[in-house]
């Protein structure tokens, strides 16, 4: 992704926040040598800079067929919310922009076919009946192992403290929550400073 240095960061909190606020995450790979995407949630883990994902497709979803070869990308993507150019107070040369916090992580998936892992992996991402075993038939599980992570954070700190803080005043006033958990965490990087 795109990411410029004064949005670039390093700290993989922020990554361990994403999984668990934003679980829901898009997988892309290959399928026939063209992009592919599933929407999917998925578990996470992280021990030291190393993140392990796992999650499950439906059989038929092609997405799982020559995975294991490749290396793929799955994209969390948390709050997000239009910034007007008329809520900064310096005002000049100001554009319209959106601020979002995003994260994309790299690596190798191994695949999960049977047997207790799978139903694991079922169990801990929904609720579970003994009775639905004979389901699993229907789904393939997955591992993917980071081998890197990228985080996004655009929340305007590449602008000066007040128009900042005029962004999140204008955000809490929308009554969005979307536009209020933005402004919160801008608010979370101003105090930084």
């Amino acid at each position: 992704m795109y990411n410029p240095p004064h949005f670039t960061s390093t700290d993989l909190n922020w990554l361990d926040w994403l999984a668990e606020h934003h679980p829901f995450g898009t997988l892309v790979s290959q399928v026939d040598g063209a992009p592919f995407a599933s929407h999917i949630p998925v578990l996470y883990r992280r021990t030291d800079g190393q993140a392990t994902l796992t999650g499950h497709w439906a059989r038929p979803n092609p997405q799982w067929r020559d995975i294991e070869t490749q290396r793929v990308l799955f994209m969390y993507q948390g709050p997000h919310a239009y910034i007007s150019p008329r809520w900064y107070t310096d005002t000049a040369k100001q554009v319209p922009t959106w601020n979002y916090v995003a994260a994309h992580v790299y690596g190798t998936i191994r695949l999960v076919h049977e047997g207790p892992e799978l139903e694991q992996i079922v169990v801990s991402l929904a609720e579970s009946d003994p009775a639905n075993r004979a389901r699993l038939k229907g789904i393939v599980g997955f591992e993917m192992r980071s081998e890197s992570v990228q985080v996004k954070l655009k929340l305007n700190q590449n602008h000066p403290t007040a128009n900042v803080a005029g962004v999140i005043a204008e955000l809490r006033g929308t009554g969005s929550e979307e536009a209020a958990a933005v402004a919160t965490l801008m608010q979370k990087e101003l105090d930084k400073r």
